[in-house]
């Protein structure tokens, strides 16, 4: 085991140590570079300091649990907002109590820049104004909140200055006033490492964010197959808008920008916020009243937090093995900012990022008046599937529904990002409810790998219309309603939905000697879904088809034998049921 004391080191390059330890009054000054240790680091003493300076990081290895001592590691951030919007923070440190572990996480621990390596602790207190100040550095500890495995506004967490922030868990923090939008925090305190755990429960929310000096790869924590047992694999970011000035809840006007990543890291999928307004118990009122400007990226920098939602009872983890060594200055890496430095390679096509040549995309914008837009993301591959696809699609929450919105909808349930498996036949169902009487513009905002000559077509049902997206925007006004089955995404002209269909001409076999149920469609009706059920009633088999082939199969090797009825759903909301009998053969 290395063992290094040191008095003062500038310009580490790339360095890297098995433990590294500082004692005395020693401290360790990193510029611009990356440590790589692969145990603890140990700051012996009260002096014994480590200072990550101009994007410097440190990273550590996996066999370790935490570090010890009772110096201190150094760290800046910069928030983006003012003193009347939120930042989502996750702390890079904690106290600096002398054990082996991560500990608590309080915002007296901030510090105020001075100097290179000098700070003074910020003043954390409630002021008159409800507004913290920049010089010197005044954090209003009001506006200090966490939100762990919850879905209720009643059910964030007052944490103002208590140590009480568990690490890995996010917080709420306002900005400055005469910080112009960028206050400079410095983290000061032992530096977390190993698996750090939140706690997550099914269809609830939790804060959570990057909890290292490091950065944190977001397709090593989306895809880390424990975290994949029990998140959706969207990763959520708060956007407030700056120009309202008001600390009062129903004044708020924001929403959350999503992000997710495919298992290869080849297919990202980013979505900005809507913003909407809020009643002042935290739900959201009827009117959405923008659009966010910030984006997501896959490199999450030290104090990013965001939301994650659970499926599963259980706890998500940030590991070392998904840190990673990316500053801010990287394309794909910033604290959820609105622009991109000078010094930034473009790697999207109109601001969008490119998915590889197999796979297609579009993305829809929907405008509500001209008032806010609500984008949808559609991407084909042959490995997407008719049921969800970790990494690929991104659920809305039911509390983030506008009142007027649009969606996809997958398994009954509202989605951003939707993937399949491409088919010219495919008749995708777009979502559109309003609750008043309001002007709708459907258009496209970003097209990738589809043929020259392949239309994208919204089909009104009602009117029996068809609008090619790639060479005019859909422009409709709509009633208060609705609207679920009236509007697809297709890629033909096919009318035959718009007419009352044969059912007769519908037709549907079991074959128990090869069991296998096969549903034969010679006039290519437009079928949304089949489902089986018991003879009980209870729904054994609900397939969404979307498409019109004039034949479907389906094994039923795993059902037990008995009289099921067949139930097939066609897009003009006729229903047509088959009674079949099924009996294995052994």
């Amino acid at each position: 085991m290395f063992s290094r004391s040191v008095f003062f080191l500038l310009l580490i390059s790339n360095f890297s140590f098995s433990q590294l330890s500082v004692r005395n009054d020693a401290y360790v000054f990193i510029n611009d570079e990356v440590v790589f240790v692969e145990d603890d680091i140990n700051l012996n003493e009260t002096n014994s300091s480590m200072y990550l300076r101009n994007e410097a990081q440190v990273i550590q290895g996996t066999g370790v649990t935490g570090n010890s001592g009772v110096g201190e590691l150094s760290v800046y951030q910069e928030g983006n907002v003012g003193e009347y919007e939120y930042n989502y923070w996750c702390s890079p440190i904690g106290s600096k109590t002398s054990n082996n572990v991560n500990n608590p996480f309080g915002v007296t621990f901030l510090n105020d820049v001075t100097g290179l390596i000098t700070s003074t602790p910020a003043t954390v207190t409630h002021l008159p104004g409800y507004n913290g100040t920049s010089s010197p550095l005044v954090i209003e500890d009001y506006w200090i909140w966490k939100y762990i495995a919850s879905d209720e506004y009643s059910e964030w967490q007052h944490v103002r200055g208590a140590t009480s922030l568990n690490p890995g868990e996010g917080f709420t923090m306002k900005g400055t006033v005469g910080s112009g939008d960028a206050q400079r925090y410095d983290f000061r305190g032992k530096p977390n490492n190993g698996t750090i755990s939140v706690s997550v429960d099914n269809n609830q929310l939790s804060l959570v964010g990057n909890p290292y000096p490091s950065a944190l790869d977001a397709l090593a924590y989306i895809h880390d197959p424990q975290n994949a047992a029990v998140i959706t694999g969207t990763l959520q970011y708060w956007e407030q808008d700056p120009s309202v000035n008001s600390h009062h809840l129903n004044n708020y006007e924001g929403g959350y920008a999503t992000y997710t990543i495919n298992a290869a890291g080849t297919v990202e999928t980013s979505i900005s916020a809507v913003f909407n307004t809020y009643n002042n118990d935290g739900s959201i009122n009827v009117a959405g009243t923008g659009t966010g400007s910030k984006t997501p990226r896959r490199y999450i920098p030290i104090g990013q937090g965001f939301m994650v939602e659970g499926t599963a009872l259980g706890v998500v983890r940030a590991k070392n093995s998904h840190r990673i060594y990316i500053k801010e200055t990287h394309v794909d890496s910033e604290f959820f900012k609105n622009s991109d430095p000078k010094n930034k390679a473009k790697k999207t096509t109109d601001g969008f990022s490119k998915v590889p040549s197999d796979y297609k995309r579009f993305r829809l914008n929907v405008d509500f008046n001209d008032t806010y837009t609500r984008q949808l993301v559609e991407t084909f591959h042959g490995s997407a599937t008719d049921g969800f696809d970790y990494g690929l699609e991104s659920k809305i929450n039911e509390g983030e529904i506008l009142a007027s919105d649009a969606l996809w909808s997958i398994d009954g349930k509202p989605y951003l990002a939707e993937a399949l498996p491409f088919d010219p036949t495919l008749r995708i169902p777009l979502t559109i409810k309003v609750n008043k009487e309001t002007p709708i513009r459907i258009r496209i905002a970003d097209i990738q790998n589809f043929e020259s000559d392949q239309a994208i077509y919204v089909h009104d049902i009602e009117n029996n219309t068809f609008v090619d997206l790639k060479s005019q925007d859909f422009n409709i006004n709509l009633d208060t309603g609705n609207y679920t089955d009236r509007f697809k995404i297709v890629f033909e002209k096919n009318s035959l939905s718009t007419t009352e269909a044969n059912l007769e001409d519908l037709r549907v076999f079991q074959n128990n000697a090869i069991a296998q149920l096969k549903i034969s469609n010679p006039n290519a009706l437009n079928i949304k879904a089949f489902s089986l059920f018991d003879v009980a009633g209870k729904q054994v088999l609900n397939k969404r088809v979307l498409d019109s082939k004039k034949a479907y199969t389906h094994s039923t090797k795993s059902l037990s034998d008995g009289m099921y009825i067949v139930q097939i759903n066609l897009d003009n909301n006729q229903v047509f049921n088959k009674k079949i009998i099924i009996a294995n053969k052994n």
